[in-house]
């Protein structure tokens, strides 16, 4: 059991996975909040738009 703790300790092989995780995750967050503040902006024109037509 140990021997198997320190393997695991030592092995650096997934960080590279978890740091493209968190970059991606990162860039997901930003692209809804990018989306979500400018959607209703949109929403805003669109219906102004469609009240004085």
């Amino acid at each position: 059991m140990r021997k198997l703790t320190k393997q695991l300790w030592r092995d650096e092989r997934g960080g590279e996975v978890i740091e493209y995780a968190l970059i991606a995750g990162l860039i997901i967050v930003a692209c809804i909040v990018i989306v979500g503040s400018v959607g209703t902006k949109v929403l805003a024109r669109w219906t102004s738009v469609n009240s004085s037509v």
